[in-house]
C-alpha cells in the first residue's frame, strides 16, 4: 500500500540520497575495476567498468528527476568503502546494490503516492540495471 502522507519533499531528500548513492557507486566502480586483480577477476574488472558507466547515467537520470521536482541535486557522495581484497571489494558493491534496490522500490511507491507516474517508470528502469549488476556480482562471488 503507497504511503499517502507522503510529501514532495520528501521524496526529493529520498531521491538526493539514492543520488548520493549513486556517486559513491560511481566511485567505488571506476576504482575496483582498476585495483581488483588476480586472473579469477578478470572479467569482473571489465564489467565493473561497463558498471561505472551505468551508475554514471543512473546519477544523471536521478539528478534530472530531482531537478525536475523543483529540488537542488546533491553534490556530496555517500561515503565509498575500500580493500584490496579482492572478494571484500565485490562484497562492499554487492551490498550497495542491494541497499540501492529497496531504495528504489521503496522511491517507486512514493512517486506513486504523489501521481508522479513518469518517475516511477524512470525508476524501474534504474532497478532493471541495478538487478542486472547485482546478478553479476553474485555470480563473480559464487553465490
Amino acid at each position: 500500500m503507497a504511503n499517502t502522507s507522503i510529501t514532495k519533499q520528501d521524496l526529493i531528500d529520498g531521491l538526493n540520497k539514492d543520488l548520493a548513492r549513486e556517486y559513491k557507486a560511481i566511485i567505488q566502480y571506476v576504482v575496483y575495476s582498476q585495483v581488483i586483480k588476480g586472473a579469477a577477476y578478470q572479467q569482473i574488472a571489465s564489467e565493473l567498468e561497463v558498471h561505472a558507466a551505468e551508475e554514471l547515467n543512473h546519477a544523471i537520470r536521478v539528478a534530472r528527476q530531482i531537478d525536475y521536482l523543483g529540488g537542488q541535486p546533491t553534490i556530496v557522495p555517500e561515503p565509498a568503502k575500500f580493500s584490496t581484497d579482492a572478494r571484500e571489494m565485490l562484497q562492499f558493491d554487492l551490498d550497495a546494490e542491494e541497499e540501492t534496490i529497496k531504495a528504489y522500490r521503496e522511491r517507486i511507491q512514493q512517486a506513486e503516492a504523489l501521481q508522479e507516474y513518469a518517475l516511477s517508470e524512470e525508476l524501474r528502469e534504474i532497478i532493471r540495471q541495478e538487478q542486472d549488476h547485482k546478478i553479476e556480482l553474485e555470480d563473480a562471488l559464487g553465490q
